[in-house]
């Protein structure tokens, strides 16, 4: 990866080159889906490892460019947390929604592009896949639709439908390092995202993103023993600060949870060293910002 000159704001893509240069083998992220007895940890180097690699599937495999818009109707996942990084990476704009939203064809998903009329990369997670290739309301101006299996390990599709990109069985192929074009600034616009629920969608340049990573890890005192357990959409701005970019600022670790048991929490927290929960009912504290647990 390149690096910026000196006096340059950083965006998210220089967070996590500093992560991987400072601890590298130290578990950044962590991922369980309790309905599938699933449990993934991934390194910085790991991560970014699929960081680049999607980031090369995104510009050479798909022609992406600087500006491109890449709507992201996946769940909270490992997976999510990385096509994040790489549209980041790569100067794409983020915009990540609710899969159920896009499946409905409502709801502000990818049937009315934020980002306006302009063709866009949309990716859905398999689960709803089938629904929405069969309602052209729910991918209208989509220039390229990428099926994501979520599979543990990053297998593909069981089924990839005709017009349809698996990117588990396309990304491998791409370089493990990645090179941002001079255009990819980290004062663009990076992500489109709703600030909290119910709220209009807002844009967020590169350098924004940062600035409220740095102000979430002094509100909620994380540092590099922090171990964050995160049950939260990438959906809104929250989830994704408390999701990744918070952790991946303050030198922490996040555990990203899906299809939460709460029969397994006490011993999850245990098990993986929690220091604060966030996103979990009864769990935050009154301000709504992760609990922090002595």
């Amino acid at each position: 990866m390149t690096t910026r000159a000196s006096g340059d704001a950083p965006g998210p893509a220089d967070l996590l080159r500093r992560r991987v240069a400072d601890d590298p083998s130290r578990p950044f992220v962590t991922f369980y889906d309790d309905a599938r007895g699933e449990r993934v940890e991934l390194s910085a180097r790991t991560f970014d490892n699929w960081v680049a690699k999607t980031a090369n599937f995104l510009v050479d495999g798909l022609g992406a460019e600087p500006g491109t818009r890449a709507v992201l109707a996946l769940p909270p996942h490992w997976q999510t947390a990385v096509w994040l990084m790489a549209c980041w990476s790569a100067g794409i704009v983020a915009e990540p929604v609710d899969p159920e939203s896009v499946r409905a064809g409502a709801g502000g998903g990818a049937a009315e592009p934020s980002g306006g009329s302009a063709p866009y990369i949309l990716a859905a997670a398999e689960e709803v896949l089938d629904d929405v290739i069969a309602d052209p309301k729910a991918h209208g101006g989509a220039e390229e639709i990428v099926g994501l299996s979520l599979h543990a390990l990053g297998g593909p599709l069981a089924d990839c439908p005709p017009g349809v990109t698996d990117y588990a069985a396309e990304v491998r192929s791409h370089g493990d390092r990645f090179v941002p074009a001079p255009e990819a600034a980290a004062e663009a616009p990076a992500l489109i995202v709703t600030p909290q629920p119910g709220v209009t969608k807002t844009t967020f340049s590169g350098t924004a993103l940062v600035g409220a990573a740095r102000s979430a890890v002094q509100k909620w005192d994380l540092d590099a023993r922090s171990r964050v357990l995160v049950d939260m959409s990438f959906a809104t701005l929250d989830g994704v600060l408390a999701g990744l970019l918070a952790p991946l600022a303050s030198g922490a670790s996040v555990i990203i949870q899906r299809n939460f048991d709460k029969a397994v929490l006490d011993r999850r927290v245990t098990l993986e060293h929690v220091t604060a929960v966030a996103g979990l009912p009864g769990w935050n504290d009154a301000s709504g910002s992760p609990r922090l647990l002595a």
